[in-house]
């Protein structure tokens, strides 16, 4: 792999270190101006300098002028629904026309729709559908991808989601990571009998997905008529068990004390948290839990947002995602995401960037890696089209990522903008 020197960097922004940031300390952001980086034979930093760049043989190196631009580290994307079969714009209408979740599920809608078109669509169809949007991703500037299964509810299409991940990520230049979520919702099948199949969660399918290998981190919705938060307990214990680090949606619509649990079963994340209560935010603080936010599903359900605020004065550190999936939110564009970060949980500009960088790497289990723009990390970063950092949550949907580097090497052509001025 050739070599990579940026220079002529206006602004190198970046969190540092390699454990989740929270309290004052997420907003804490090194800046140095007239920065230029370099990276060695294997895609990571090898030095980080101002003025005048030290280089004296640039052939070895694969050379780009920042011409005075933006730079930071990749993003990363911490919680996605990316394998699904079709999508559900015929619910929009429906839901301008004041048709509730409830309503339209009883319709056959909601998440059960998605469930049947998920178990109709082949390995190939559901890897091309994903392909397109990781590519749509990667222009925003996503380095890493979190990836769920949650859409089969049976062993078939929950393994065949899984496989999907796993083969992306060999061969696509996204990093994916693969989280189980067979405790999505209660499939129609079991719904007169939820405990057979929680059984079959904890007993059958949680230990064989682990023995292939095919995810690092068990998920389950706690929530109203979902699951229980006993229920979650025992689906994410039997995870643990197997080696499966456990992740909990929650509060969601409602705290049924999810959140709760994260001290106990020490959750690596917490999200959604839309309605999170103060014992949950105790609980995240005492496990070390991230608290990983979702500003665009808030937006696009018109509901109220996560306390943000109160979960960082409380030095739980905030990740930012953007909840990609067919039916609460259906964009992908984390660049927004982080503008409605900046407006609606009135995070800084330096706490956003933090939140979907290293909070969000420490949120899969890779803030040792990535995440931040230090020696010895991925290279994985952006050259933004822009010269601060303020412009990027400024500039409402456009898409600023002049150049995205995955390991030092360019994901996606230098778009020709102009520098801001």
């Amino acid at each position: 792999m050739q070599k990579l020197l940026i220079h002529n960097i206006g602004l190198l922004a970046t969190p540092v270190g390699r454990s989740a940031r929270g309290g004052a300390a997420q907003g804490e952001i090194l800046k140095r101006e007239g920065a230029w980086l370099t990276t060695d034979e294997n895609g990571r930093i090898a030095e980080i300098g101002q003025g005048p760049c030290p280089v004296t043989a640039p052939g070895e190196y694969r050379t780009v002028d920042a011409e005075g631009r933006l730079v930071t580290p990749g993003l990363v994307d911490a919680h996605t629904h990316l394998i699904f079969g079709g999508w559900r714009q015929n619910e929009f209408g429906l839901k301008l026309h004041g048709a509730t979740y409830l309503e339209i599920l009883a319709a056959g809608g909601g998440i059960l729709s998605t469930v049947k078109a998920t178990r109709e669509a082949s390995e190939e169809e559901l890897k091309n559908k994903a392909k397109a949007a990781l590519g749509e991703m990667m222009s925003y500037g996503v380095t890493t991808c979190e990836a769920k299964s949650g859409y089969g509810l049976d062993r078939d299409t929950e393994l065949r989601q899984l496989r999907v991940i796993r083969d992306l990520d060999r061969e696509c230049p996204i990093d994916l990571v693969p989280t189980y979520l067979g405790a999505h919702a209660v499939p129609a099948e079991y719904k007169e009998n939820r405990e057979e199949y929680i059984r079959l969660l904890t007993e059958e399918w949680i230990p064989e997905i682990a023995r292939e290998g095919l995810a690092e981190f068990c998920d389950v919705f706690c929530e109203q008529g979902v699951f229980t938060a006993e229920e979650s307990r025992l689906i994410l214990e039997a995870g643990k068990k197997h080696g499966l680090l456990p992740k909990i949606h929650a509060d969601e619509i409602e705290a049924i004390g999810g959140t709760e649990l994260t001290a106990d079963l020490k959750a690596v994340s917490a999200e959604h948290l839309i309605v999170c209560q103060g014992s949950g935010i105790e609980a995240m603080a005492r496990g070390g839990t991230v608290a990983c936010l979702l500003p665009m599903t808030s937006f696009y359900l018109g509901s109220v947002y996560a306390p943000a605020r109160k979960m960082i004065d409380a030095g739980v550190p905030v990740a930012v995602a953007s909840d990609f999936n067919p039916g609460s939110c259906p964009g992908l564009n984390l660049q927004l995401a982080m503008t409605i970060a900046c407006l609606k949980y009135r995070l800084t500009p330096e706490e956003m960037l933090t939140a979907v960088t290293l909070n969000a790497a420490a949120a899969i289990r890779r803030a040792d890696r990535i995440g931040s723009l230090e020696p010895g990390k991925q290279a994985d970063l952006i050259i933004w089209n822009s010269r601060d950092l303020d412009y990027l949550p400024y500039r409402l949907g456009s898409n600023l990522a002049s150049a995205v580097f995955k390991n030092g090497t360019p994901l996606t052509s230098e778009r020709n903008l102009p520098t801001i001025s």
